[in-house]
């Protein structure tokens, strides 16, 4: 019985371990911009609230601010957030995000929103 205990416990912790690995990392808009290199193409999630937002037929930009600084993330399919809207994104890192023709820095192609009251 004891055997089977153990088993089933490292069992557990292995599934957990697993399922956590999978997970994006959580960070700020401050250590991305002050390395975008290292957060390049890799999924991260983010927390803030969307300062400037524009859309159409469903694709849109829109600028989340977490308190650290601002970050513009592109929005394909998902339509965008209201200004003043509490969010959590994840995406990945792109270098250079164009929308109708403008040219944004470095920036977020979302591919997971929530919202947050």
């Amino acid at each position: 019985m004891n055997k089977l205990r153990k088993i089933v416990l490292l069992s557990t912790v292995a599934c957990i371990a697993l399922a956590l690995a999978g997970c994006p990392q959580q960070t700020t808009v401050a250590k991305i911009n002050g390395d975008p290199g290292a957060y390049f193409n890799k999924e991260v999630s983010l927390v803030g609230v969307v300062s400037h937002s524009y859309g159409f037929l469903g694709n849109g930009v829109y600028q989340i601010n977490d308190g650290t600084g601002s970050i513009w993330v592109l929005a394909q399919n998902y339509g965008v957030p209201g200004d003043g809207s509490r969010v959590g994104v994840t995406g990945r890192v792109i270098p250079t995000l164009t929308f109708a023709g403008k040219s944004y820095a470095t920036g977020i192609r979302e591919s997971k929103r929530r919202t947050h009251p």
